[in-house]
């Protein structure tokens, strides 16, 4: 069959949904791989999976009608070229413009996989404005209506599934809880602990949704009453309406608080040098940086929030705080510091959840087998 998998950047196809890819190349289907940024690195990371790159226009941030009608036409007119068997869109606009497109062009088999829901339904006193119930009102719409063209609604997590069926923006009878997007467990093996200075590491976009500032203030704290102790904040500069500015980051860069590497193409050697990973986000679909972590045998401290809470056994691999408390991470992180004991037996909890969670291979087979390819 020829299958389109529409994303919304060009990495997150090749990081996130690489293995995905090559499994469908691998059972004999054609695969285009749907991207609006490519460039020479990535193309020829896709080409080099056997798959078809197809850059098409999108405007991935804010709600601009005019433009994000070009992107419409401009998927829809992709894949009325292609005729693809099926369609498999993921994140925000992907999902939304990709499947209402494939329907149009009158793509058999459409597929909308929700890896978290993103901004504008994350709940925040300071969001509880009219442009931003608003912005949430044409979300959910703007969902309803693309997903009422879906063949099936895959979700990682049951809190954005109920709320999502609870909420009708979709119908129950069009939706399947697969999971997590998972990891590769060979690529992403165990390294020893790593004890000395105790080093906290958080990972992701720049996104105030993702608890940077939260981590950030922690960091003061802990590193006020143990100077020893290390922070790194891995990740790039983002245009979401969220986003960290670059001032802020260098501000605590030369506070002494924080290292900042910005993104890095390969996150193993900073995990493995890594005591215990952090995560204070406000909402995930479930965090493909914390089962990276944990499938590296590092123990996790993150947030009792959807997505998040899928990762963690509070007690067992780390510690569930509540978003947007900074007292409770810091709290969370005197734990291994007084006691580094915790680093070595967590961190071998969180490898034996990966192992059973985690697996993307099995992932990918449940995902490949319920869309009969």
């Amino acid at each position: 069959m020829k299958v389109a998998v529409i994303s919304n950047a060009a990495s997150s196809l090749i990081n996130f949904r690489g293995p995905l890819i090559r499994a469908m190349v691998e059972r004999g289907h054609e695969v285009f791989a749907f991207a609006p940024d490519y460039n020479a690195d990535t193309l020829e990371a896709i080409k080099s999976m056997r798959a078809k790159p197809v850059d098409y226009n999108l405007y991935r941030t804010g709600l601009n009608p005019v433009k994000d009608l070009e992107s419409f036409l401009n998927l829809f007119l992709h894949l009325r070229r292609i005729r693809p068997d099926v369609s498999l869109a993921y994140t925000i606009k992907p999902v939304i413009y990709g499947t209402f497109a494939a329907w149009l062009a009158k793509v058999p088999k459409r597929y909308a996989l929700i890896t978290g829901l993103g901004y504008i339904f994350i709940i925040s006193d300071k969001k509880d404005t009219l442009r931003f119930r608003f912005l949430r009102g044409v979300g959910q719409r703007l969902y309803q209506l693309a997903l009422s063209k879906a063949s099936l609604v895959f979700f990682q997590n049951k809190d954005d599934f109920n709320e999502f069926v609870e909420g009708r923006i979709v119908s129950k009878n069009k939706v399947f809880l697969l999971g997590p997007t998972g990891v590769d467990l060979k690529y992403f093996c165990p390294t020893p602990p790593f004890e000395e200075p105790i080093t906290f590491l958080m990972a992701g976009r720049l996104l105030r949704e993702k608890g940077v500032i939260e981590f950030v203030e922690a960091a003061r704290r802990v590193k006020t009453k143990y100077p020893d102790t290390r922070f790194v904040l891995l990740g790039g500069l983002d245009d979401n309406p969220g986003s960290i500015k670059e001032e802020e980051v260098k501000a605590w860069v030369t506070e002494g608080i924080i290292e900042w590497p910005g993104h890095v193409s390969d996150v193993r050697p900073w995990i493995s040098q890594a005591s215990v990973f952090v995560l204070p986000s406000y909402r995930e679909g479930v965090p493909r940086s914390v089962q990276e972590a944990m499938a590296m045998g590092r123990p996790v401290i993150t947030t009792d929030v959807p997505g998040c809470r899928e990762t963690v056994i509070t007690g067992v691999n780390g510690y569930l705080v509540q978003p947007r408390n900074v007292d409770a991470l810091v709290s969370s992180m005197g734990k291994f510091i007084n006691e580094p004991k915790l680093i070595e037996r967590m961190g071998r909890e969180s490898r034996r959840l990966a192992e059973e969670r985690f697996d993307v291979h099995k992932i990918n087979k449940i995902l490949l087998d319920v869309m009969e390819l």
